[in-house]
């Protein structure tokens, strides 16, 4: 075991993609930094710059403080004290993946501290908490391996696996952030108990399109995002980034909302920033690179 400090740096992370619901994650060039040490003092402490610093609680509550305690818990591990320090680039509440990353960063930094190589979180059960403490795998996997991954539940076990894949060197994003939020909550609570055979037979085959689009061909990407399994059920809750869409999707952009909203994520071979800015007042538009790189340590 090491008291630290570590330092990791975990991406902001983009889910579904449009109609890979639940299984298809983009690691975007928009990193946090956390840093960690374990102290005598006999209490938490997190201190934060960026993203959310005025609204989150300073101590054991904290979504990284609390993951980080409860997975030095489960290997073994008792803290007298925590010192927690955050640079938060990733916005709050927009659908790219920030708790996520919280969760991917204090499980990393677990496993540092409790013996890196030698710990009992094997890289392995660092994806398997994460998930559990997070909730689904489709952030989470990107946030860990990089690039696309899919992610699904094995078929004998239901535990979650998944695998990176290399999108192709032509594919850009670019982000537009509006200024409210949607929790996932809420937005998974808009969804349909049930939907048809069509739109699901509809959906697997852009999902599976989509695959196929960001590794080998962008040029299929307007298609590829098009979704009937859970966009048109969350858009009206969210007419900004619904109108977003149908003007980028109108002028031939592959645009699509970024996991749950309301943050639209454009998918592009082209320079289309120009394009979403003059569609977008109101919104924050940044162009990202695709992230090779889950998370990883800094120091």
């Amino acid at each position: 075991m090491s008291s630290g400090p570590f330092t990791v740096s975990v991406p902001a992370t983009s889910a579904n993609l449009g109609p890979g619901f639940d299984s298809l994650g983009l690691a975007l060039g928009l990193r946090d930094e956390v840093t960690a040490e374990i102290t005598d003092s006999g209490g938490v402490v997190v201190q934060m710059q960026g993203q959310g610093a005025d609204e989150l609680p300073r101590d054991e509550t904290h979504l990284i403080a609390a993951t980080l305690l409860q997975a030095l818990r489960d290997a073994g591990v008792d803290v007298s004290g925590l010192q927690v320090s955050t640079v938060n680039r990733i916005p709050h509440g927009r659908g790219l993946g920030s708790s996520a990353a919280a969760v991917v960063a204090a499980v990393t930094l677990a496993r540092c501290l409790s013996g890196g190589d030698d710990s009992p979180i094997s890289l392995d059960r660092q994806f398997d908490l994460a998930v559990a403490i997070e909730g689904h795998p489709d952030n989470v996997a990107p946030a860990i391996l990089g690039g696309l991954t899919i992610a699904w539940p094995d078929v004998a076990t239901g535990k979650p696996r998944a695998v990176p894949l290399k999108v192709h060197p032509s594919v850009r994003a670019i982000v537009c952030v509006p200024n409210e939020q949607m929790s996932t909550q809420a937005a998974r609570g808009l969804l349909p108990a049930q939907v048809s055979h069509s739109d699901a037979s509809a959906t697997a085959a852009r999902s599976a399109l989509l695959v196929h689009a960001l590794t080998s061909d962008p040029s299929l990407l307007l298609d590829a995002t098009a979704d009937l399994l859970h966009q048109p059920y969350r858009l009206d809750s969210m007419p900004h980034s619904r109108d977003l869409i149908a003007t980028l999707r109108g002028r031939g952009v592959a645009a699509t909302l970024s996991g749950s909203g309301p943050t639209v994520l454009v998918l592009t071979t082209e320079d289309d920033t120009e394009a979403a800015l003059s569609a977008a007042p109101g919104f924050e538009v940044w162009p990202l690179e695709i992230e090779a790189r889950g998370a990883y340590l800094l120091s």
